[in-house]
């Protein structure tokens, strides 16, 4: 799986771009047809809590996956998103298995 990480209108971190490649990697064990992972991170409304948005679209086959989570810190969206695009993902399998 291909991870793209875009951050907008500001330099990631080694450190969080890491971080992220390892939770959303995690996510082949729930689907191994995941083809790439697109991760936007926006500071919004710089200086005030909860500033920290990420996104991120999981592109399978059939309809792509999406999730956004808004948070203190960049890390604490990415695993909020994480856990929905799990629970999308077993739904999908599931899905997929009954048919």
């Amino acid at each position: 799986m291909e991870i793209r990480i875009q951050p907008i209108h500001f330099e990631a971190s080694q450190q969080l771009e890491s971080f992220i490649q390892k939770k959303v990697g995690k996510l082949e064990k729930y689907h191994d047809g995941i083809i790439a992972a697109e991760v936007m991170l926006k500071v919004v409304k710089p200086e005030t809590a909860m500033n920290k948005e990420a996104s991120v679209k999981l592109e399978v086959p059939g309809p792509d996956l999406f999730a956004a989570k808004t948070s203190d810190t960049f890390e604490e969206s990415i695993d909020g998103i994480v856990e929905a695009l799990e629970k999308q993902l077993m739904k999908l399998k599931e899905k997929q298995r009954s048919k």
